[in-house]
């Protein structure tokens, strides 16, 4: 006695219950996942690798060291508010209403000191700035 059926149909498999459960699964992790951008920046700083600097002559070099003085076009400040930069931008733009202040900063430099020859520029009616970068080795 043989009871068992022969069938010839191959069993077939329906992928689409699978892919609705996958893709409910896919969107429960994205809306319950935290991202923690905030909790930890790790900041790898892009090497310049620039054309040569094109002569403008409308220009005025703000030089930062790292021990926070300041000379602007080639002239040491000996105070170091931003007031008196401001005061020495003003004096160094005198009859160029379209002078671009390029901050020159050392790399150990404080992002504080950047701020206030950012900020002195802002003062003295500069709104063109821009950063001097040297070429990546």
């Amino acid at each position: 006695m043989n009871f068992k059926r022969q069938s010839n149909e191959d069993p077939e498999v329906n992928l689409i219950p699978l892919i609705d459960v996958l893709l409910v699964i896919l969107i429960f992790l994205m809306i319950s996942t935290t991202y923690s951008k905030y909790t930890e920046l790790k900041i790898t700083l892009p090497t310049a690798d620039a054309e040569q600097a094109q002569n403008r002559p409308h220009e005025i070099v703000v030089a930062v060291s790292s021990s926070g003085e300041y000379a602007v076009d080639r002239q040491i400040l000996s105070e170091r508010s931003v007031s008196a930069i401001a005061q020495a931008l003003r004096a160094a733009a005198r009859g160029m209403p379209d002078a671009m202040v390029v901050i020159s900063a050392d790399a150990q430099a404080t992002q504080q000191s950047v701020v206030n020859v950012m900020e002195a520029a802002r003062a003295a009616g500069l709104s063109r700035l821009t950063f001097a970068t040297q070429k990546s080795s």
